[in-house]
C-alpha cells in the first residue's frame, strides 16, 4: 500500500521513522512519500521536503512566515494527489497538518493521525475539526485517551509512548569509550539540551552557558539537534570546559549526571533516562505573552503533565536567568533531590506503558485499511 506521511518537526521524524519501520513488518510492500527528515529518509521512500524548511516556532514568526506556510500547504495538496496513497498519517504538527486533512477528507482520502495535536492545552475548539476530518486517532499519552472520548465522545486507541521504544531499541552505550571518542575527561556531565530551532537554541543556549564557569568540577555538554549544525553553536561556545556533541542526545543522556532542559519531548527523553533535570523555556515576548493566556495547562513539561504535579522545576520567561538556573541546578546535584527524581520517573514510565507503541499503531492502520475504514 502507499502511505503519505507528514511530519514537521525532529521528534516527529523520530516517532514516524518508527512507525514506518514497523509498517514495514506489516505491509512488505508498504511505499512511503513523506514530510519528515534524516530518520525516516533512513527507511526508505521519498522525501518531499526536510521539517527543517517547515519549523516556524511562535505566533509571530508564523505570521512573518504566512507566505511560505501557503505555498507549502498548496504544494502538499497537489502532491498528495499526484501520489495518490491509501491513506495519509499525520503526526502532530497540527498547524498544518489538519488544514491538509480538511481538504483530503473532502477528496475522499483516508485520514489517520498519530500523536495528536495538543487540544487539551490550547485550542480546545480544533475538536470540531478532528472529529469532523479524521478517520482514526493514535494518542500516547495516558489521559488524552479520557480526554477524547469522556470529555468529547471522540473514541481513539492510546497505543502507548513511542519513546519507550526508541530509548528500549537502542545500542547500550560504552561510557569510556564514548568519553574517549568525544575527547570528554571523566568529570560529571551536564548535558544541555536548548532545542531544535534557532529561535529557541539562541535564547536557551545563552542563559545555559552563563552558569558555566559557576561548576569548574564538571563539564558541559550541548546536544546538538540534527537539524543544525555546529557552526550556529560554536557563536556561543566561550568557556573551555563546554563540548559539542551533534545528534547524539540519546547517548549523551545515558552518561549525564544531570540536565538543562529546553520544554518539550526532550524533558520527557531525559526523564526516561533517569536524569534529573530543570526544564527551561523562553520565548518571544509577544507569543509568550498571547501564550499564556490561550493555554489553559498548570504545567509546560510533558513530565509534570504526565504526573499532574511539579516532579521537575520549571523555569519559565523571566524566571529562566542565571540565579535562579543555578539554584535549581544545586538542587539536582544534591543527593537527596536527587532520590525523589528516581521515584517519580518509576512512576512515569508505569504510567506510560510498555513497549509497543509502533507496532501497536502499525498493525490498527493496517488493518483498518484493509478493512476500509
Amino acid at each position: 500500500m502507499k502511505y503519505y506521511i507528514i511530519s514537521g518537526e525532529a521528534s516527529g521524524d523520530l516517532h514516524a521513522s518508527n512507525l514506518m519501520k514497523a509498517l514495514l513488518h506489516e505491509d512488505s510492500n508498504a511505499d512511503f512519500r513523506f514530510w519528515g527528515g534524516d530518520l525516516m529518509q533512513a527507511v526508505g521512500g521519498t522525501m518531499v521536503k526536510h521539517y527543517r524548511d517547515l519549523a516556524f516556532m511562535g505566533f509571530i514568526e508564523v505570521v512573518m512566515n504566512l507566505r511560505t506556510i501557503t505555498k507549502n500547504l498548496s504544494f502538499c495538496k497537489q502532491d498528495i494527489e499526484t501520489y495518490n496513497p491509501d491513506v495519509i498519517i499525520y503526526i502532530d504538527y497540527p498547524g498544518f497538518n489538519l488544514r491538509i486533512a480538511k481538504w483530503a477528507k473532502q477528496k475522499g482520502f483516508k485520514n489517520h493521525y498519530y500523536i495528536s495535536p495538543q487540544i487539551w492545552a490550547w485550542k480546545e475548539g480544533r475538536i470540531k475539526d478532528i472529529k469532523r476530518d479524521v478517520d482514526q486517532m493514535y494518542v500516547i499519552l495516558p489521559f488524552e485517551k479520557h480526554f477524547y472520548e469522556n470529555k468529547h465522545n471522540f473514541p481513539v486507541h492510546f497505543v502507548g509512548h513511542p519513546l519507550i521504544d526508541a530509548i528500549a531499541d537502542r545500542k547500550q552505550v560504552d561510557e569510556f569509550e564514548f568519553r574517549k571518542t568525544h575527547g570528554l575527561s571523566k568529570k560529571p556531565i551536564i548535558a544541555l539540551l536548548p532545542g531544535s530551532r534557532k529561535q529557541e537554541i539562541t535564547k536557551m543556549l545563552t542563559v545555559m552557558l552563563s552558569i558555566v564557569n559557576d561548576y569548574p568540577e564538571y563539564q558541559f555538554v550541548i546536544g546538538g539537534a540534527p537539524s543544525q549544525d555546529f557552526e550556529f553553536y560554536k557563536q556561543f561556545i566561550k568557556e573551555a570546559n563546554v563540548h559539542f556533541l551533534s545528534n547524539k542526545t540519546y547517548d549523551l543522556l545515558s552518561v549525564s549526571s544531570a540536565a538543562l532542559v529546553t520544554s518539550g519531548t526532550a524533558t520527557l527523553e531525559t526523564a526516561l533516562f533517569k536524569v534529573p533535570q530543570v526544564v527551561c523555556y523562553k520565548g518571544n515576548w509577544i507569543s509568550y505573552q498571547i501564550g499564556k493566556r490561550v493555554v489553559n495547562l498548570e504545567y509546560i513539561s510533558l513530565v509534570n503533565l504526565i504526573l499532574d504535579k511539579e516532579a521537575v522545576t520549571e523555569l519559565i520567561q523571566d524566571d529562566f536567568n542565571t540565579k535562579k538556573l543555578k539554584t535549581e541546578l544545586n538542587k539536582i546535584l544534591d543527593t537527596y533531590e536527587r532520590t525523589k527524581f528516581f521515584i517519580n520517573y518509576y512512576d512515569l514510565e508505569k504510567d506510560l506503558g510498555g513497549k509497543g507503541a509502533s507496532e501497536n499503531t502499525a498493525k490498527l492502520i493496517y488493518n483498518a485499511i484493509n478493512i476500509g475504514a
